[in-house]
């Protein structure tokens, strides 16, 4: 997980890039209105070295309260638990993903973001968290499926999502067969504006926990006695690490997105690796794809991007958006 750093001393240059224009997160976090909302993490608050509120973000059981915080003061989600164990992801960063798509979709629509219902969009490994849709309904009212291969993932996020209400808006439902992402997935008659994936980034277990620590031994650099956990803000196999690690899983991304290139009008997926962006560009391009975009986002220090691209021209997405009703929304 990304972690908002301390504010730098008054004599230090500032160096930190900005969270999206339409982010809610920027800024400090206000822990007296979080605690308000959330009682419950007022016992993992902290001062940190620079004398500010905080929470110590190496302890798991911290950064699911944290968040179960967030989720409620800024989106309205009463209720919202995950089992031990499971990817507990950064809600600032998740947020920023869909604000870009927002704007890729109002790219395409006269500068207007669509909002409503009318707008489908699919996660691909929505996750026990179920963070992507929970963020970008309360945001934009758009209407989500998700996706995911594990079963007790999908039991959870079914649980956060009728403890919300939120059953209309949010469609759960089971991949069969953990070689495919799209295949076996989609209905025929389905149609989707946009698809959105993070992707497992690692290799192995081993390089997953490898990565985790060197994260661990970052956040706890002012304690080096702190006994770090083993793996980043939790996470099971599927969400951590995939056979050829995130090169090989959004090639294959882009291989199956061609069989289903008339039922999605955008896909995208994160990419946190830079040196996988050039070679997803170009397998892309080779597959047809008539638009592929890269998107910037940023952190704190952390620099991240999503890629997204289309296999239908702008008269044929205009086309799509007429069909659906999409024109020129406000």
């Amino acid at each position: 997980m990304s972690v908002r750093k301390p504010k730098a001393p008054a004599s230090a240059k500032p160096d930190r890039p900005l969270l999206h224009p339409r982010n809610r997160h920027s800024g400090r976090y206000d822990f007296p209105a979080l605690i308000a909302g959330c009682p419950a993490l007022a016992d993992f608050v902290i001062v940190n070295p620079y004398g500010k509120q905080s929470i110590d973000f190496a302890d798991p059981a911290a950064v699911k309260v944290f968040n179960r915080a967030l989720l409620k003061q800024f989106y309205g989600i009463e209720h919202w638990d995950i089992p031990a164990g499971y990817l507990c992801p950064p809600v600032p960063g998740r947020a920023d993903y869909l604000h870009g798509l927002a704007d890729l979709l109002a790219a395409d629509n006269a500068g207007s973001i669509p909002r409503g219902r009318q707008i489908h969009a699919l996660d691909i490994g929505t996750g026990a968290n179920c963070i992507y849709p929970l963020i970008g309904h309360c945001e934009y009212g758009w209407r989500f499926t998700g996706s995911d291969i594990d079963t007790v993932a999908l039991n959870t996020a079914q649980t956060i999502v009728a403890a919300n209400r939120l059953s209309d808006a949010i469609e759960l439902r089971r991949q069969p067969d953990r070689r495919h992402i799209f295949q076996g997935l989609l209905q025929a008659n389905e149609r989707f504006d946009l698809s959105l994936c993070n992707p497992p980034f690692h290799a192995s277990v081993s390089e997953a926990t490898a990565g985790s620590q060197r994260k661990w031994r970052n956040l706890g650099k002012l304690d080096p006695k702190r006994k770090l956990p083993v793996l980043n803000f939790g996470g099971q196999a599927a969400e951590l690490w995939c056979e050829g690690g995130e090169a090989a899983f959004i090639a294959r991304l882009a291989e199956e997105s061609v069989a289903v290139s008339q039922q999605i009008c955008w896909f995208s997926t994160l990419v946190s690796k830079g040196g996988n962006v050039a070679p997803l560009q170009a397998r892309l391009r080779r597959l047809g794809a008539r638009e592929v975009r890269t998107l910037d986002m940023a952190q704190g220090q952390k620099r991240s991007r999503f890629v997204a691209w289309t296999f239908l021209d702008v008269d044929q997405r205009a086309q799509w958006r007429a069909r659906r009703g999409l024109q020129q929304q406000a």
